[in-house]
Order: structure tokens, then C-alpha cells, then sequence
């Protein structure tokens, strides 16, 4: 009897697509597939800020436990939401090929806003801009991710920041009903499910999440066949590049609600990596840079982190751990 392979997936329209993806690279397999629709905690609480709420897997824990429980065969997730330590007996079987990993800004205001209040001229941002005002503007910018609002704020204290949650369909629809200047998106979201609007300036400037832009699909460490199965899904470039940041995310003890980025690419047989920390206000910054050849690449998301933790960067994770600035 032919296997039907059950893929978990949240309900939001760009958590579908991502499954409906899999889903596709599995039947030109010949690998019949089905899905099932599960409701996490970070679709239920929408209310409360993710660097308030603190909870690690938030988006994936539902999913992971129908996985543990044998109601799916494989959860799909958006890399940059799987936590660093997976729940035992769950295992990474493929890592799709990376889409854009920048984060845009999608505003509201008058153009002329742009060159005045953010250095954007001539479809660049500027290196260096520094247009802080005695006190604080009355510019708003939504956004429920701290990493983004510390960003923000490191580039712009002057600004303000509101939470902005819920799926991008809402977060979209609340940014035209409210009072904000504008908000800040994943470029690859609003691609992958076609709303990126004319208002979007990608954030070159912003360093992403760790895996931001990539797809990964989970199943059960017992699962060899799917495993194999599942090989042939994987990009190996992509793979390597995740998997750096993510190891850099791990060793600094960070999570989705942490202000931590990573961004590794790879180019003419070397990786290039970046990676920081930002404090929450966004008046501390620790940042890296390294170039190696891939086939030296083990261990340096690690050796990154160390180097970050040395330079400051625990002084800013233990502030964020006691609830501070």
C-alpha cells in the first residue's frame, strides 16, 4: 500500500505556501503527500511582543509534539523560528534552497520622509547618517521582532517602536489602518505569497535573523526512509550557510525574541559571515566579520560567537536576561 506522507503545517497563508512547496518537491518525487492544519501559540497570543513573551519554538512546539505524536510525518517551519536545540527525537531532514533573507520596510509617509528622516537617496541608503533631533521625532515604526527594533533604534534612537503581530495578511492591513510610518516585513514572505507593495525598501543595512529566508522540514529521527527521501530536497549551500548562523545563534544562547543576527553567504568557494548583537534600547552593538575557504568552515558560527562574547557581547546578553536595557 502506497504511503500517504502527512506534512504539518501552521494556517497562515505564507505557512501553507511553505508546506504546498514541500508538498510539490515531494510529488515530483512520485511521494504522494497530504496536509494537516495545527495552530501554534504564537498564531493564538497576538497581543503580547514576542521579546515579551520569551518563549523558545513558540511557532513550533505544536507542531513538533503532532510530529512526536505520529499525527504528521514531517513539519515545515521557517528556519529562522526552529529553536538551535531540537526536541529530542526530531530531526532536520532537508533545508530548501535560501530566498531573499533581507527584511523591508514597508511605509506610509510622504517620499520626502525617506532622504530627510532615513538617508534613503537615490535608491541607496547612506553608509553613515546620523539625523538625531534634540528630542524624540514623532516617527513610529511597527515591528514585533526585537532584533529589528533594536536595529532600529541603533540606526534611529530618536524613533519610536510598537509591536506589530499576527500573520502578514493582518500585520499588513494594521499598518494601513494605524498611525505609523511604517513597518518592517521579511522580503521573502511578502514575495513568496505575492504582496510586497510599491512602498517597500529592502533594509540593506539591517542584518537578517539567523536562517531568515530559509525553509526547513523536521520528522522523526526513526524515519530513515523519509530521511532518504527527503535528501534529494536539501540545498547543500543553503545548509551550510544556516546551519553556520544557526551555531553562532546557539553558542550566544539566543532565540527568535533575542536581538541577535547572522548572515553567512557563500561566494567563489569562500563563506563570508556577519554577525551581532544589538542591546534592545539599540545603544550597544557588537559585531563581526570573517572570510573563510569552505572547507574550513566547521566550527566558525562558534568561534563568531566567542569572539563577540569577548568584545562585550555577554554584558549585553546578561542585560537582556535581567530584564534590562
Amino acid at each position: 500500500m502506497k504511503h500517504t506522507v502527512k506534512i504539518g503545517t501552521r494556517e497562515s497563508e505564507l505557512a501553507v505556501w511553505q508546506a504546498k512547496k514541500v508538498q510539490s518537491l515531494l510529488a515530483e518525487q512520485a511521494i504522494d503527500s497530504s496536509l494537516l492544519y495545527i495552530k501554534s501559540e504564537g498564531d493564538i497570543n497576538l497581543t503580547v511582543p514576542l521579546y515579551e513573551i520569551g518563549v523558545q519554538g513558540i511557532f513550533t512546539k505544536a507542531l513538533d509534539s503532532a510530529l512526536l505524536q505520529k499525527e504528521i510525518d514531517v513539519a515545515v517551519h521557517s528556519y529562522k523560528d526552529v529553536p538551535t536545540q531540537p526536541a529530542k527525537g526530531i530531526v532536520k531532514a532537508a533545508v530548501l534552497k535560501r530566498d531573499s533573507y533581507k527584511d523591508i520596510l514597508i511605509y506610509k509617509a510622504e517620499t520626502a520622509f525617506l532622504e530627510e528622516e532615513l538617508g534613503f537617496s537615490g535608491g541607496k541608503w547612506l553608509e553613515k547618517y546620523d539625523n538625531t533631533p534634540g528630542g524624540i521625532s514623532n516617527f513610529t515604526i511597527a515591528t514585533s521582532s526585537t532584533r529589528r527594533k533594536a536595529q532600529w533604534l541603533h540606526r534611529y534612537p530618536h524613533h519610536s517602536i510598537d509591536n506589530l503581530r499576527g500573520n502578514i495578511n493582518s500585520r499588513l492591513r494594521k499598518l494601513e489602518e494605524s498611525k505609523w510610518q511604517g513597518a518592517i516585513f521579511a522580503a521573502a514572505g511578502l514575495d513568496r505569497i505575492n504582496l510586497r507593495p510599491s512602498t517597500g525598501i529592502e533594509l540593506d543595512w539591517m542584518l537578517p535573523a539567523p536562517a531568515q529566508g530559509a525553509v526547513v522540514a523536521v520528522c522523526r529521527e526513526e524515519d530513515q526512509w523519509l530521511r532518504e527521501a527527503f535528501d534529494v530536497l536539501n540545498d547543500e549551500y543553503t545548509d551550510i550557510c544556516t546551519r553556520t548562523e544557526r551555531d553562532f545563534l546557539r553558542a550566544l544562547l539566543g532565540g527568535c525574541s533575542t536581538p541577535i543576527s547572522a548572515l553567512a553567504q557563500i561566494e567563489n568557494g569562500f563563506l563570508q559571515f556577519k554577525g551581532s548583537i544589538v542591546s534592545v534600547d539599540g545603544k550597544e552593538k557588537v559585531e563581526t566579520e570573517r572570510k573563510v575557504a569552505l572547507n574550513k568552515v566547521d566550527g566558525l558560527g562558534r568561534e563568531a560567537a566567542l569572539e563577540i562574547l569577548a568584545n562585550g557581547g555577554d554584558k549585553i546578553i546578561e542585560s537582556i536576561r535581567n530584564g534590562g536595557k
